[in-house]
């Protein structure tokens, strides 16, 4: 089973930026998806988390209404849709599936990994 981040890059403050993360090796419709990021210097932290059919979706209260995680199963791709950029969120960003039906936001829950993809916002 692979993941593969992409859609990263350099952006200023206050765009856009939506990445993907496509997985291989595994029909993922019954698998959580998450995305977490991580800082220099800083812990991983969770971002957000979607249940197998999208029918459930987790975001840390400090996240509510700038990111939005979405899923195609028909791709087996889910998506991390980041709007209004702050030079915060530059961290690289990543992507794991758990077996498990509950969209946890707790890393340790997560079994399988993509190797991440750097997000840079600067002026």
């Amino acid at each position: 089973v692979q993941l593969v981040e992409s859609g990263g890059g350099l952006v200023q403050p206050g765009d856009s930026l939506r990445l993907s993360c496509t997985v291989s090796g595994r029909t993922f419709n019954w698998d959580s998806m998450a995305w977490f990021r991580q800082a220099p210097g800083k812990e991983r932290e969770s971002v957000a988390a979607i249940s197998g059919n999208g029918a459930r979706i987790n975001y840390p209260n400090s996240l509510k209404g700038r990111f939005t995680i979405s899923r195609d199963n028909t791709k087996n791709t889910a998506f991390l849709q980041m709007t209004d950029l702050k030079p915060e969120d530059t961290a690289v960003y990543y992507c794991a599936l758990n077996s498990r039906s509950w969209p946890s936001l707790r890393r340790d829950d997560y079994d399988i990994w993509g190797q991440g993809t750097q997000v840079t916002v600067s002026s």
